[in-house]
């Protein structure tokens, strides 16, 4: 018997839906998949992920409709039709015409008694793969079939959709909490189901170094596993007395990248650079400040905070870390490379002789030129190997180069300015769009840290500040959510901190919303109310509507966190 979702509303909510009024295509064991030039990626996903789920084996199909007259078949109901035959099919094509990432799925509207889904690119096609797997319902979200042999229906319907941002992004630490592979690959299948197109992997910190370097083998050796672990906020008197830890081989990198890539996502990496780099001098101390520090004696860190441990401005530290991106660029094609630049304690610098002939000899003015002179150099570097530096608004303090683009994540401001110089700019700044933030004001919300933001709060992130001409606008290049992974020691924690939210940040950065007070957050929440099933389907440990469950909560674990309004700056 057909089964047909009881909740069609897709999210990100599309540009048009035009629905019929009754009927649909069955998808049954007879179903075919034909496949233009081109959609190579969405033919295997749809084999390997839709029809696991719908126990479908999907054998090729024919191009073109036929053109015989077909009859609608006895055992099918409410409209719900094939074709002839008796088969129904889906076509995958290339559409030229469209945009890159715009496609148009056509749900018989042809009367071919088929799907359709065309796509300005192969990006295209597989988001309308992804809108597809949401009308049929949350049996398509699972691994294998909860009802063998019933049929779907997918309504009849047109659905024409394009993203409004290019970068629609989310940032994962797995240096605070490492994250193990399979994590990782399923925090991509996440993302994918949610239109979600760059993956910004935060791989070093001074809590671990997670990538294998093979010319600095202690990097992973020494640096990616620390002694024990602060257990909530670092305020708090508890702690993990066991050793955390783990690190990516590069074959585990380049499974992740290929794996993101059949999904059309890019993996932006993160090396963190001059601060937040304990872990890195822990594994070879003569990266770090040797003159006023005994580097010989630090360990990777072991609780929360920015570390004062900071990478020594010496042409050797230089040639280190060219090493390390050199091997890092073989590994990630992606256009950018995040080098961080965020939050670099300058006392060491300070109080350091060889820092301070350092920025006498360049012509420096302070410790603040001097960090942006590290950056400068790799931006540089960077520039010459076709690639883009991308790093926290901090870099902006000093200048820099032409084609070095920004994450404002101190809030808008930086942004803006970066923006207004002329530079491409990521909004994600960490008043609205910090998942780690806490989601509700109640006694119950594991480890609560900094503002409350809930699900229609981030509904409505608009991260395109009014204060920027549409000519600066345009070097906004989108927006991303951020996860650090201090509070989250496992996969269900991140799972609960980013969920719902990042259903509502993923139509924010998809869908073309109206202003944020204009935006029509129940027809939001009642869209939720038959995507949680899907969530549920996938495994998802996200926050309940009505609040955590108990096995959610963390009694007595202290977090931080920071009363009233966030501030918008």
């Amino acid at each position: 018997m057909p089964n047909g979702p009881t909740s069609p509303g897709v999210i990100p909510a599309p540009r048009s839906v035009r629905e019929s009024a009754r009927g649909g295509v069955l998808l049954d064991a007879g179903t075919t998949l034909w496949a233009g030039p081109g959609t190579g990626s969405t033919e295997r996903w749809l084999r390997h992920t839709l029809g696991a789920a719908l126990g479908l084996s999907l054998p090729p199909g024919d191009e073109k409709p036929k053109h015989a007259e077909h009859t609608e078949n006895a055992a099918n109901t409410e409209g719900a039709e094939r074709g002839e035959n008796g088969v129904s099919t889906v076509r995958l094509r290339i559409d030229e015409s469209l945009g890159t990432e715009a496609y148009v799925l056509d749900v018989d509207g042809d009367g071919g008694h088929g799907i359709e889904i065309r796509g300005g690119g192969p990006a295209g096609v597989f988001w309308g793969a992804q809108t597809l797997r949401q009308l049929i319902g949350p049996d398509a979200f699972r691994r294998a079939p909860v009802r063998p042999g019933v049929t779907h229906v997918v309504p009849r319907q047109t659905v024409e959709d394009a993203p409004r941002f290019g970068w629609r992004g989310l940032m994962l630490d797995v240096s605070r909490h490492f994250m193990p592979k399979d994590g990782v690959l399923r925090c991509l299948d996440l993302m994918a189901a949610h239109k979600l197109n760059v993956f910004h992997f935060h791989l070093t910190d001074d809590q671990g170094w997670r990538i294998e370097i093979q010319r600095y083998p202690k990097l992973t050796e020494t640096g990616s596993w620390r002694a024990r672990t602060k257990f909530g906020h670092r305020a708090s008197p508890h702690w993990e007395a066991k050793p955390h830890g783990g690190f990516y081989t590069q074959d585990d990198i380049r499974e992740i990248v290929a794996y993101a890539a059949e999904r059309h996502i890019a993996v932006v990496p993160e090396i963190d650079i001059p601060g937040h780099s304990q872990a890195a001098i822990a594994a070879y101390p003569e990266l770090g400040n040797t003159d006023v520090v005994d580097t010989l004696s630090l360990s990777v860190w072991d609780t929360w905070g920015v570390s004062k441990n900071v990478l020594a401005p010496t042409d050797n530290v230089l040639r280190f870390y060219e090493g390390v991106f050199e091997e890092l660029l073989g590994l990630f094609p992606s256009e950018f490379v995040h080098v961080g630049g965020d939050e670099c304690a300058k006392d060491q610098w300070k109080a350091s002789p060889a820092a301070q002939a350092r920025i006498s000899e360049l012509g420096l003015a302070d410790e603040d030129a001097l960090q942006s002179w590290f950056i400068r150099h790799f931006d540089a570097w960077l520039s010459a190997r076709g690639r883009r530096l991308i790093g926290w608004d901090e870099i902006l303090e000093g200048g820099l180069a032409p084609g070095a683009a920004v994450s404002s994540w101190r809030g808008y401001q930086g942004g803006i300015t970066a923006a207004r110089a002329g530079h491409d700019v990521v909004m994600c700044p960490e008043q609205q769009v910090y998942l780690d933030h806490r989601q509700a004001d109640g006694p119950d919300e594991p480890v609560p840290i900094g503002y409350v933001r809930t699900l229609e709060d981030v509904y409505r992130f608009e991260p395109v500040p009014p204060e920027l001409t549409p000519g600066q606008a345009r070097h906004v290049l989108g927006t991303q959510a951020n996860l650090w992974t201090e509070v989250m020691e496992d996969r269900s924690r991140v799972d609960y901190q980013a969920f719902p939210r990042l259903a509502a940040f993923a139509e924010v950065a998809w869908s073309a919303l109206p202003a944020p007070a204009e935006r029509d957050f129940a027809d939001f929440e009642r869209r939720m109310t038959g995507h949680y099933p899907r969530l549920d389907a996938l495994g998802v440990d996200y926050r309940p509507p009505t609040g955590p469950l108990p096995w959610q909560r963390r009694p007595g674990v202290l977090g931080r966190p920071i009363e009233g309004a966030p501030p918008n700056v």
